[in-house]
C-alpha cells in the first residue's frame, strides 16, 4: 500500500450552517472531524488545519495565514508539515468517507505519470478535497501561484487542480457526500439509520467510544443473542453476548488484534454450543412430558381419580 500523510481542512467557517463549529458536529454520534479521521488511521502523520479541539487520535495541528484564507492557504499550511511523497487530502465534513475510497485513491494517484486523483460526486462534479496528490507536483504548483498571485489566500482549488494531471475516482453517491447546511446535517443523520446501515455505524460508534481496535464478525454475536434467546430466555442474549466479550478479553490479554479476534469467535462458539444444548434439552423434556401424558401417566390417574394429596408434608406413605 502506498504510504502517505494526510491533510484535512478543518478551518472554514461554515457560514451556511450559521457559523457553527461544523467539524465537531456530531453524526451518528460522533464528530464529523472524527469521521474523516477514522477513514485515514493509516497515515504516517496527520496534519488537521483548524482550530485545536480534542480528537479521537492524535494529530498535528496549524492554521492557515491569514486564518479564513481558504482552502488553497490551508492546504499550504498543512502541505508544510508532512513528509511523505504521497498526501491525501479531505475536507472535514465527509460523514461516510470510508477506507476503501481512501485505498482507491492512493493507488489511483501512484499510477505511472499520474500527479494525483481526486474523487467524482454522482454528478460528475470533481472534488478536489477528497482527493491524493503526489507531494511533489503539489509543492510546485503551489508554489507558482503563490508567485504569480503574490499569496494563495483567497483562491479557488481549481488552480491548482487545472495545472495537475488527475485521475478521477468514481467512488459512489456517499464517499463525496459532504455536510455543509443543516439540512445536509439532517440527511446524514437520517441514512446511518436507514436499515441495513445501522447496525454498522452503531457498532463502529461504539468501538471508536470505548476506544476497541478490533474487527469481529456481528453476524456471530447476532446469532449467538438469537439462540440464547430462542433456546434459554430472552434476557439471556445481552447477558451472554456481555460475559462472551469478557471471556474473549481475559483470553486475549496482550494479544494482537487478530488474536483477541478469533477468542471472541471462539467463546461465540462454546456459548452458543451451550445455548443449543439448552434448547435441545427443552425440546427433549417437553417430548417426554407429551409421551407421558398420551399414556396416561402424567396429570390425572387412570380412570380419572387424582392423586392423594391429603396427606402431603406429613411423612405417611
Amino acid at each position: 500500500m502506498t504510504a502517505y500523510d494526510v491533510i484535512v481542512l478543518a478551518g472554514g467557517a461554515a457560514k451556511r450552517l450559521g457559523c457553527a463549529d461544523k467539524p465537531g458536529v456530531r453524526v451518528g454520534g460522533r464528530a464529523l472531524l472524527d469521521r474523516v479521521l477514522a477513514a485515514c488511521d493509516g497515515a504516517a502523520r496527520t496534519v488537521v488545519v483548524g482550530d485545536r479541539r480534542p480528537t479521537a487520535r492524535p494529530v498535528l495541528w496549524t492554521r492557515e495565514v491569514p486564518q479564513g484564507g481558504g482552502p488553497l492557504a490551508a492546504l499550504g499550511a498543512g502541505l508544510r508539515l508532512t513528509s511523505a511523497d504521497h498526501v491525501l487530502v479531505l475536507s472535514a465534513d465527509l460523514p461516510f468517507l470510508g477506507p476503501g475510497t481512501v485505498d482507491a485513491l492512493l493507488a489511483a494517484a501512484a499510477q505511472p505519470g499520474r500527479e494525483g486523483a481526486l474523487c467524482t460526486d454522482p454528478d460528475g462534479r470533481d472534488q478536489p478535497l477528497v482527493a491524493a496528490y503526489r507531494v511533489e507536483p503539489l509543492r510546485r504548483e503551489l508554489a507558482l501561484i503563490a508567485t504569480e498571485h503574490g499569496n494563495l489566500a483567497g483562491l479557488p482549488l481549481r488552480l491548482l487542480t487545472e495545472e495537475l494531471d488527475l485521475a478521477r475516482v468514481d467512488a459512489g453517491p456517499d464517499a463525496a457526500f459532504d455536510c455543509d447546511t443543516w439540512d445536509d446535517i439532517a440527511a446524514a443523520r437520517a441514512r446511518i439509520r436507514e436499515h441495513g446501515a445501522v447496525l454498522d455505524e452503531w457498532i463502529t460508534s461504539v468501538k471508536n467510544e470505548l476506544g476497541i481496535d478490533l474487527d469481529v464478525d456481528t453476524g456471530v454475536l447476532l446469532d449467538l443473542a438469537r439462540d440464547a434467546a430462542h433456546g434459554v430466555a430472552r434476557p439471556a442474549a445481552p447477558l451472554t453476548t456481555f460475559l462472551v466479550g469478557y471471556a474473549a478479553a481475559r483470553a486475549s490479554a496482550g494479544a494482537s488484534p487478530d488474536e483477541a479476534a478469533a477468542a471472541v469467535a471462539e467463546a461465540s462458539r462454546k456459548a452458543t454450543a451451550l445455548a443449543l444444548r439448552w434448547e435441545a434439552e427443552a425440546a427433549e423434556s417437553a417430548e417426554t412430558a407429551e409421551s407421558a401424558k398420551s399414556a396416561g401417566q402424567g396429570g390425572d390417574t387412570a380412570g380419572g381419580a387424582k392423586p392423594d394429596t391429603g396427606r402431603e408434608g406429613t411423612g405417611t406413605p
